[in-house]
């Protein structure tokens, strides 16, 4: 009896192995992730892109289990980033800091060996930093209406100031012009610090500032702030009117945020990273160390997030043309 108990065990163990490996094939497969993500970062150090990758990071490090890891590659407006990363493997393991220069980009450098829209597939928008429209107290503007007036009065004459080329700032000054049908002048700087220090010296007039570059200022009344520029108020000024609630209804500026794989990377990793990113926005800590840097947290699908990005390459295309600004190949 006992033998043949044992021929029948020894028969079915390799059966049973074979229909066990047959119904779990994920166990033999890795699981996302098994080790450290890298997060490329297209400017450099304390630069707000760079500050919200690393809280985030941090987070996600904690909820995933392994490390991510930041990484500083400026250069090109974040292009030199970029372009690393559309080239990394499809596995989720180098994932890139999209901004709203890759957009902007996208407008005015075609020249590129990457397509924003194309190579890299959306995770999840992680926070939004507008801007601020102000101005010198010289100037005697009290409103955005005063503002319009005043430039209407005196083409080319009022000055705008920006952190350079290409940048939000400035293409928030050509969207006020085409909008408010206006045209001040702009004069690019080689970052805000630069520009902010003329602006509180009276050699141009206003700027389309991010928000905690100039809020202390506007604190102690050497810049007047006129209004902000996304659609929504901004969490550090809520008291702040819109520029659309201003006059120039649908204006809609600012910095933006988002993870960023390179495209044909997984869904379930897509998914799973989407998850963790939005369970670690809502995490009270690192919304309190974003909200300090002025910034408002978003979080969202993947998939409105890709319609957002296509929104924002139009607008940004668009702007860009009327101003003259687009490059041909």
């Amino acid at each position: 009896m006992l033998s043949r108990i044992l021929k029948s065990l020894a028969l079915l163990s390799p059966l049973a192995a074979i229909a066990l490996t047959a119904t779990t094939p994920a166990a033999s497969q890795e699981t996302y992730p098994s080790r450290p993500v890298r997060v490329i970062v297209g400017f450099g150090a304390g630069a707000s892109a760079d500050v919200t990758a690393r809280v985030v990071a941090q987070k996600l490090g904690d909820l995933l289990g392994q490390q991510f890891v930041v990484e500083n590659k400026p250069g090109a407006g974040s292009n030199i980033a970029t372009d690393f990363v559309s080239k990394a493997p499809k596995d989720g393991y180098t994932l890139l800091m999209g901004t709203v220069a890759n957009t902007i980009n996208a407008a005015i450098r075609p020249d590129t060996t990457f397509s924003f829209t194309k190579d890299f597939a959306p995770i999840a928008p992680l926070v939004t930093l507008p801007n601020i429209l102000v101005v010198h107290p010289d100037t005697g503007v009290n409103s955005v209406a005063e503002l319009i007036k005043l430039a209407k009065a005196n083409p080319d004459k009022v000055l705008f100031a920006s952190s350079g080329v290409g940048t939000s700032p400035h293409l928030s000054g050509e969207l006020f012009n085409q909008m408010a049908g206006v045209k001040i002048a702009h004069v690019p700087y080689q970052g805000s610090g630069q520009a902010v220090t003329d602006l509180l010296a009276n050699r141009v007039q206003i700027m389309f500032s991010p928000a905690a570059t100039v809020l202390e200022h506007v604190k102690k009344g050497s810049l007047k702030a006129l209004a902000s520029t996304q659609l929504q108020r901004a969490g550090a000024a809520p008291d702040l009117p819109t520029m659309s609630e201003s006059g120039l209804k649908g204006f809609d500026t600012g910095l933006w945020f988002g993870l960023m794989a390179p495209a044909g990377t997984p869904k379930d990793v897509i998914d799973k990273l989407n998850k963790a990113t939005n369970e670690a926005l809502k995490s009270p800590d690192v919304a309190e160390t974003l909200k300090k840097q002025g910034m408002d947290i978003l979080g969202g699908s993947a998939d409105n997030f890709a319609r957002y990005i296509q929104s924002e390459t139009e607008k940004w295309g668009s702007v860009a043309k009327a101003a003259g600004l687009q490059k041909t190949n």
